[in-house]
């Protein structure tokens, strides 16, 4: 295989050319392991620097020694179902359609072989039945 650069230089090498297997273990040094943040901070911006707690807007960070008359920041709440769709999909699930009131998540179903057979079930109830048991009569026939 051979990868050609982008514009000519005189004096410098313009084609790279890899055996099959040489390539692919290139191109395999590029992906990064699995479950590794791919975002990495540094600086005041570092999870353990001692100024993090003071630029960053949730305030989290490790705690300076100065700082222990300062009341302690309030716990990360993680966002509910509802607040992700709403923020995602624009899908507001805690307000009425009709009314515009309140409403009360009472009952969550994540299980896929329950939410299968929930949807089976509503889509036999939806299938018009044939007018011969509509009637409960049948046609001459």
């Amino acid at each position: 295989m051979s990868v050609s650069a982008c514009g000519r230089r005189t004096g410098m090498a313009t084609d790279v050319v890899f055996e099959p297997l040489d390539f692919m273990a290139q191109l395999a040094a590029l992906v990064p392991t699995p479950l590794v943040n791919l975002t990495r901070y540094h600086g005041v911006f570092a999870p353990n620097h001692r100024l993090r707690e003071q630029i960053t807007p949730s305030r989290r960070g490790r705690r300076g020694a100065g700082t222990a008359n300062e009341p302690t920041p309030a716990a990360h709440v993680s966002m509910t179902g509802a607040q992700r769709l709403k923020r995602v999909f624009k899908i507001d699930i805690e307000t009425c359609g009709n009314c515009g009131g309140a409403v009360k998540v009472i009952a969550s179903t994540e299980d896929p072989t329950v939410i299968k057979q929930i949807l089976e079930h509503l889509e036999r109830r939806a299938a018009p039945a044939p007018p011969a048991e509509l009637s409960g009569l049948k046609e001459p026939g």
